[in-house]
């Protein structure tokens, strides 16, 4: 191990003349080259790309196929470091020297082993499965490590094809798995024969030691790679007679700070908040990766969709920066952004072409820098970009109309109704309205360069062109999906199952004020269907008789045909893509619907995270299905939920007109009944400081009384929406400020050390898994202690705060009139409603009642005032939450 990370540094080694042709040989560092020029080579990725047509005398052919060095610069954003050091679960003996660790849960990074490793064995009947290594001398021995978040079903070892991502899949619209063997078989690049002992689909370590050193090293002085990161809930070391003492891992992510958290009484509530925050840390290396195992691609799609979660857990100025500052960089000259910060020639085909990537991922540049300035206020950002951007809607302005028609997508929308070409609400349960968010994210980017060109102090020509541009395509979609008064769908009434469709007319402020109540109706006619997954198909194969019985009684199963299957839920679980998850839940919310928001995030089976969560996930799956052979299980693509909850469960999210996150608006919703949710917080860091939320229903056998605490931060500035009940209906609330701030931080270290205690105990969290039995082939579910999901109180709720100095009460009376606000100046606030009312949940529980429609609602003649309240249904210009 001489030669790395030591005082020596490398060092010239001889190598034997005569072995030259070896694979062991050393051989001298060659020298870059490159023959052409950076110019020549840019104009090679605009032929390559189809932003500029391709002449005979235009074509590039580097002879080393090497591009020239670009620019250096100074780095932009944090540098990825270890953040936790994390400790193992358990040990386990596998047998033939292999030894399994598991670390509880998944992340980025690797083993760090604090007394080195312990002398490699060659097991007796041969190595087991990834832990061959073909390509060392026969004078080195070795010691393998072998990572991976999940664990095959049958053998319980690391799934490898998972974590490669390659293989064992036909891709098809039922994600049927093919047979076993049949990929490996056939190779190619994508999957080699040899793919598991060549390690070339591996996460794998390898530390290897020359016995012709004359006896000089050892692998107890190992102590980790330094190469690269992996992704991991579980390690494998191979092989040695003793596991290795001292063993940790190091969790590594972009160093920026992380400053906000969420914590409810609802167990599934906070395992999602959690799946996603975990998986949030998995990807944020350097870029932000769909999955870090595989791809690691920065794809404009999963950072529009998930930039408002991850701008709630960090403060992500620098990075998000750097993000868009590495799109302006590889825009082509005809102003076309790619789908992803460089340019891979993936999945040009479902753009607009000449050179764009997919509309709805390469409008991420635009829209990220809106929303970058609503949270930090970089005028100096704008600035830099704003050009940049202007080229990008001149572009769209040019080529999309052009483009929808060469898709296929004809001005009537005559015969559409099921997925186009592109790719949309990525990766639901239903069929993608791609039409929908092409236009869409045009719109989005036009409203994008009005409202940055507004905070420019641009007037005239530039705001107005941009307005123009948005509110055109506004009227096109509006135009055609409110065509036959039926909601808001492609007017082939066949497209009424796609998504998104009223969830989004709604939330981007689409849909015209007196068209948003016949809009919200129609919404609870949607239905959800059963599913025919492999996965789910061939559990209920492996479940004993009692087992399926109560999950038919529950309404988990129900028939399709005369099969049973499980079904996924539009009212009681999730079915929506990448976009649509967060504008259903912040449509619901917002509408006067909390309780059928509540609904989707509390609910079980296919489709919610407690069907992840009781297949032992840690992080966000890639899909709402189980696979265990494609779809990665640390992706945080479906986590904007997250926002959701710090949003409207607490209650806590920026006011959508603010700039440098220095105004906030303070309106939690209630649900109906204290068995759903009896307390929930959360704090929200700004570049102004912490902002802070809680409630809780205290005295719940009694007249219930609703009891808020608020903090903002000196040069913060609160609005709080006075408590009110779903018909619009207000009560009585008394206001106390505390007359001398207590000590907030005291109070937050001394609930944080609760919670991490209560967490340790893993007494309180998510309590159970699937888990499959070898002996007797079925599926079983076990009571399981962990940490995941654990509740914990806000801290402003600790008892550090009981003796607050309160000043004297002011009771504001409740009106009939929706949406009355206070404004909170900086300070600690006391909200108390006293007899609260409180109503029992009313479920139906029907084999169907998990995937039907919301009759109580769409036939009701009162859909309450929310709907029809046109000062929050507009979109304004200086608007950055509703973009889009």
């Amino acid at each position: 191990f001489d030669g790395f990370d030591t005082a020596q540094n490398w060092k010239e080694l001889y190598s034997d003349p005569t072995d030259a042709a070896s694979i062991h040989a050393w051989v001298m560092p060659q020298r870059y080259i490159s023959d052409t020029t950076l110019e020549k080579w840019r104009h090679h990725l605009h032929v390559k790309s189809k932003a500029t047509p391709m002449k005979s005398r235009d074509e590039v052919t580097p002879l080393h196929k090497l591009s020239p060095i670009g620019r250096l610069i100074p780095h932009e954003s944090p540098p990825v470091l270890p953040m936790e050091r994390v400790y193992p679960d358990e040990i386990l003996d596998l047998g033939g020297g292999r030894w399994m660790i598991d670390f509880g849960k998944a992340f980025s990074g690797m083993l760090r082993f604090e007394s080195g490793l312990p002398e490699p064995i060659i097991p007796a009947e041969g190595y087991p499965k990834g832990h061959e290594v073909n390509t060392l001398a026969k004078d080195e021995s070795f010691i393998t490590v072998v990572y991976g978040e999940r664990l095959e079903m049958f053998t319980h070892d690391i799934n490898l094809p998972l974590v490669a991502g390659m293989g064992l899949h036909d891709g098809g619209g039922r994600h049927k798995s093919k047979k076993t063997g049949d990929p490996e078989m056939k190779g190619g690049p994508c999957y080699p024969k040899d793919h598991i002992k060549a390690g070339s689909l591996l996460q794998r370590d390898v530390y290897i030691l020359p016995k012709t050193d004359g006896g000089k090293g050892s692998f107890s002085g190992a102590r980790q790679s330094h190469f690269t990161t992996h992704a991991f809930r579980f390690a494998e070391i191979c092989c040695s007679e003793e596991p290795p003492s001292d063993v940790t891992a190091l969790a590594y992510r972009s160093s920026f700070k992380e400053w906000g958290d969420f914590s409810s009484s609802n167990v599934r509530i906070n395992g999602g908040y959690e799946l996603v925050k975990n998986a949030m840390n998995a990807n944020l290396l350097g870029v932000q990766s769909d999955c870090p195992h595989r791809e690691k691609i920065q794809y404009g799609g999963d950072i529009l969709a998930d930039s408002p979660a991850a701008m709630h857990l960090y403060d992500m100025s620098a990075f998000y920066r750097k993000v868009v500052l590495d799109w302006a960089d590889q825009q082509w000259e005809n102003g076309a952004y790619a789908g992803t910060s460089y340019w891979l020639m993936l999945n040009d085909q479902t753009g607009i072409g000449n050179g764009s990537g997919e509309t709805v991922w390469a409008s991420a540049p635009v829209v990220m820098t809106a929303r970058h300035m609503q949270h930090y206020g970089d005028l100096e950002f704008l600035k830099r970009t704003v050009d940049k951007h202007i080229k990008w809607l001149g572009f769209l302005h040019k080529h999309f109309d052009k483009g929808m028609l060469k898709k296929g997508y004809i001005e009537d929308l005559e015969g559409y109704w099921k997925s186009g070409s592109g790719l949309g609400d990525w990766l639901g349960f239903r069929q993608r309205d791609t039409w929908l968010t092409h236009e869409g994210f045009y719109m989005a980017s036009a409203r994008s360069i009005a409202y940055i060109s507004e905070k420019l102090g641009r007037k005239g020509n530039a705001v107005e062109a941009a307005l123009d541009i948005s509110n055109m395509v506004k009227e096109r979609i509006a135009g055609l999906y409110l065509k036959y008064n039926q909601g808001f769908l492609p007017p082939d009434s066949r497209g009424k199952f796609m998504s998104p469709a009223q969830e989004m007319g709604l939330f981007s402020r689409i849909v015209p004020g007196d068209r948003r109540c016949n809009v919200l109706r129609h919404y609870f006619t949607r239905i959800g269907h059963t599913w025919p997954g492999s996965a789910e198909m061939n559990f209920l194969k492996h479940i004993d008789k009692g087992t399926k019985e109560s999950m038919r009684a529950s309404g988990e199963i129900t028939k399709r045909g005369k099969q049973d299957a499980m079904g996924w839920s539009q009212w009681h679980g999730f079915n929506e893509g990448i976009f649509a998850v967060r504008y259903a839940l912040k449509t619901l919310s917002e509408t006067g619907y909390h309780n059928v928001a509540l609904d989707k995030a509390t609910g079980f089976g296919v489709g919610t995270w407690e069907y992840m969560l009781s297949h032992n996930a840690t992080t966000l799956w890639e899909s709402w299905w189980r696979s265990e052979d494609l779809y990665s299980h640390n992706h945080p693509m479906l986590g904007a939920s997250s926002e959701w909850m710090v949003s409207a469960v607490a209650g806590l999210e920026l006011e959508p007109t603010t700039t440098g996150g220095r105004e906030v608006q303070f309106w939690p919703r209630f649900p109906n009944s204290a068995s759903t949710l009896n307390y929930a917080g959360a704090t929200q860091g700004t570049r102004r400081g912490d902002f802070a939320i809680a409630w809780e229903f205290v005295d719940l056998h009694q007249d219930t009384m609703l009891h808020i605490r608020a903090y903002v931060p000196p040069d913060g500035k609160g609005v709080l929406r006075l408590p009110e009940y779903r018909n619009g209906e207000g009560v009585d609330s008394i206001l106390k400020k505390a007359l001398v701030l207590p000590d907030i931080e005291k109070a937050k270290q001394l609930s944080d050390d609760v919670c991490a205690s209560r967490r340790k105990s893993k007494l309180y969290g998510f309590g159970y898994n699937w888990e499959f039995d070898k002996r007797t082939m079925l599926w079983m579910k076990f009571n399981r202690n962990k940490s995941i999901g654990t509740p914990c109180r806000h801290f402003l709720f600790h008892s550090h705060l009981d003796n607050v100095e309160w000043g004297n009460p002011i009771t504001a009376p409740g009106t009939s009139e929706n949406g009355v606000e206070v404004i909170l100046a900086p300070g600690l606030y006391d909200v108390v409603i006293n007899d609260w009312k409180l109503e029992p949940e009313v479920k139906a529980m029907d084999q169907e009642w998990r995937i039907g429609d919301r009759k109580e609602y769409y036939l009701s003649e009162d859909l309450g005032p929310y709907c029809s309240d046109s000062d929050s249904f507009d979109w304004r210009i200086d608007d950055a939450s509703h973009l889009i």
